[in-house]
């Protein structure tokens, strides 16, 4: 035999009122933020695999976000390796105009104007890190200034890069090099201009200047074969840079397809359905009502006035 109390039907109406409303605030979180749940919590046993899926989610946005400023990179190293070869044309240039004018006047200004344009572009930095350093990317590889200093000793000592190209991890388990060192790239051209420079300082051969002498001339022809194949090298490195580059954006194109995947995959586990939300939302006021309905009738009657 169940008893039936007053307090007991309060009790119970109360539960009632209370479960609906925690019913309704459910579907009004679903309908504001349009997800499932709030929190981890909330998932009850998805949550293991939701957290697995977040987890692959960033790593991928991660490696997108790196190989967003590895082409950064190299497109700044494209700009600089680009000016390193034209100022070998441009050199070039020069002593074939030499070869064919019969004057050298201007020569070593111009190669001194050449020469300070390949400094500059191993020089060259990106978000102020210089590109062709190595490790070390806050001191520029390239230490002297102009020819009289780098003829003043070894090429090596020109260079103050150190031995650890750029390294870029691209996927789990893709890791390229993706950068190039000064010395690497102008050891040649620096060769070639401390020989000039030297032939022009010395006594016995140069200076370099009016109209070149015989033997000036056959030196000169014999630096347009040495300057061809250094710029043929810088080409060469150049083509390279743009290969990566491709290569890059092509992992970054496959991450983004992989990452928008991960992405449905969440979001079909944690998007609301929003008509089941606005359906479970009016149910629940219905409830609602009801319940406030009835324990406002409670307070009205008594079981005593049936025991009377």
């Amino acid at each position: 035999m169940n008893r039936v109390s007053t307090a007991g039907n309060y009790q119970s109406a109360l539960m009632n009122l209370m479960s609906a409303q925690n019913q309704e605030r459910d579907a009004q979180t679903r309908l504001s933020t349009h997800k499932v749940a709030t929190d981890m919590a909330g998932f009850g046993r998805a949550a293991e695999s939701l957290t697995a899926l977040k987890g692959a989610q960033s790593r991928v946005q991660g490696f997108i976000d790196t190989g967003d400023a590895v082409v950064a990179r190299l497109e700044s190293q494209d700009l600089a390796l680009n000016q390193v070869g034209d100022a070998i044309t441009a050199a070039t240039a020069s002593i074939r105009g030499v070869l064919s004018s019969d004057a050298a006047n201007v020569l070593m200004l111009d190669l001194q104007n050449q020469f300070q344009l390949v400094q500059s572009g191993l020089n060259a930095q990106h978000q102020g890190s210089y590109l062709f350093a190595g490790g070390d990317t806050t001191n520029a590889p390239v230490t002297v200034s102009n020819l009289a200093e780098l003829a003043a000793g070894p090429v090596a000592s020109a260079f103050g890069n150190d031995n650890l190209p750029q390294i870029s991890r691209l996927g789990e388990s893709t890791s390229i090099k993706t950068g190039y060192l000064a010395d690497e790239v102008g050891t040649e051209i620096f060769n070639i201009f401390r020989d000039i420079q030297a032939y022009h300082a010395d006594p016995l051969t140069g200076p370099l200047s009016g109209k070149p002498t015989e033997a000036q001339k056959a030196f000169l022809t014999s630096q347009i074969s040495r300057l061809d194949a250094a710029s043929a090298g810088v080409i060469n490195i150049t083509a390279r840079n743009g290969t990566l580059q491709k290569q890059v954006e092509s992992t970054n194109a496959s991450h983004a397809a992989q990452e928008l995947q991960l992405k449905e995959m969440v979001s079909n586990k944690t998007d609301a359905d929003m008509i089941q939300a606005a359906t479970d939302l009016q149910l629940s006021q219905i409830a609602v009502q009801a319940s406030a309905q009835v324990i406002s009738q409670l307070g009205q009657i008594s079981l005593l006035d049936y025991l009377r």
